[in-house]
């Protein structure tokens, strides 16, 4: 005989629990008012992103479930971000407009207790933060199948401000349009990037649609809920906000597609124990320059994760080179040998050190 279950009494039990997790809740928001309190008296930072990332690796390491992990990453998320807003709400411009991937970066990232801006240019990005209209910038710099956004990398020649941390986001394409039949689509339309990582879809799926180049996918997931022959290429956030049904889930040719982001802000970022540094230069134009100025990195066995060039504009056939490289600018072995590398360099940067992106988002 099949014991009768008691639904009352479990909702019960749930309920006394919901009770329990809101009082604690307001028990670690006292806390962190007096922290708030005691790093405004120190001059201390509010947002502290080595510190959020320990939190997030420490909990979900630990859990033992059968709570997700993604669970319990979203739920700390939004808590410490709730938490962090009591303090001071943060105001963060993004290159927009909302329900783009760069939304969803700065979402992943500061939480929903956050003041998001959306700009419509990455240099309005920059502008903002330089001149103390926000506290930080979000922009992307790199996709994994697309390659850099090179606006973002030329925007650092000039500007004086820094990387101080850096936003990993599993990309995840969607075709969506008014009507849910993929019958009537015409066009398909999304920006430049998203175009390119499924163009092999497109072609396969979609052979006779006109594709139309728009300045994000949100702008296209715009144009689709306005005309009902255009399919838009976008986030499921994006179907969500401009009331479009998705047709086709993950349409990227590549599933391993994931967009690294930039965290920018006038100050520095503390060693973590698990950084990044990054840097800007140009080289002679001459046979072995480039080696023989990256040398004293690899003396030291430093590991270099990124080498792009990017065209010097006021000079033809020159470049300047940007490069990621392990370690935090305070250590000084990587201290010297980059004073080494200083000397040996025309142009020379220090864009920022940072705490590596945990990889949490694609790991779980």
């Amino acid at each position: 005989m099949i014991e009768k279950i008691d639904l009352s009494a479990l909702r019960r039990q749930i309920d006394e629990i919901d009770d329990t997790i809101l009082g604690l809740l307001n028990k670690r928001a006292a806390i962190a008012i007096a922290v708030g309190e005691t790093k405004n008296n120190a001059s201390r930072d509010i947002y502290v992103p080595e510190r959020e990332r320990d939190i997030f690796e420490r909990l979900t390491g630990a859990n033992p479930g059968p709570f997700p992990n993604h669970g319990v990453l979203n739920v700390f998320r939004e808590i410490i971000s709730g938490s962090r807003s009591l303090e001071k709400v943060m105001k963060v411009a993004f290159l927009g407009p909302e329900a783009t991937f760069t939304h969803q970066a700065c979402m992943s990232q500061f939480g929903r207790s956050t003041d998001f801006i959306a700009k419509g240019d990455i240099a309005d990005v920059f502008d903002d933060v330089e001149r103390g209209a926000v506290d930080f910038g979000v922009v992307p710099v790199e996709n994994s199948t697309g390659g850099v956004v090179s606006h973002t990398l030329d925007m650092f020649v000039e500007s004086g401000l820094k990387i101080y941390a850096e936003i990993l986001l599993p990309i995840s394409l969607c075709l969506m349009n008014k009507s849910g039949d993929i019958n009537d689509v015409k066009t398909v339309a999304s920006h430049s990037n998203p175009i390119s990582q499924s163009k092999g879809w497109i072609k396969k799926t979609l052979p006779q649609a006109v594709v139309l180049e728009l300045s994000s996918t949100a702008l296209a997931a715009e144009v689709a809920s306005k005309d009902a022959t255009t399919a838009a290429i976008a986030s499921e956030a994006a179907a969500e906000a401009y009331g479009l049904k998705v047709l086709e889930r993950r349409v990227e040719d590549n599933l391993n597609n994931v967009t690294r982001f930039l965290v920018i802000g006038k100050k520095e970022a503390k060693i973590s124990g698990n950084d990044k540094t990054s840097i800007m230069f140009a080289a002679d134009d001459k046979a072995g320059a480039l080696f023989s100025i990256i040398k004293p990195l690899a003396d030291i066995g430093i590991n270099l994760t990124k080498i792009e060039s990017r065209p010097v504009k006021k000079k033809a056939w020159e470049y300047i080179f940007y490069i990621d490289m392990d370690g935090h600018i305070s250590d000084p072995a990587l201290s010297d040998a980059v004073s080494k590398l200083k000397e040996r360099c025309s142009f020379f940067k220090i864009l920022g050190s940072y705490p590596k992106a945990s990889n949490l988002d694609e790991d779980i």
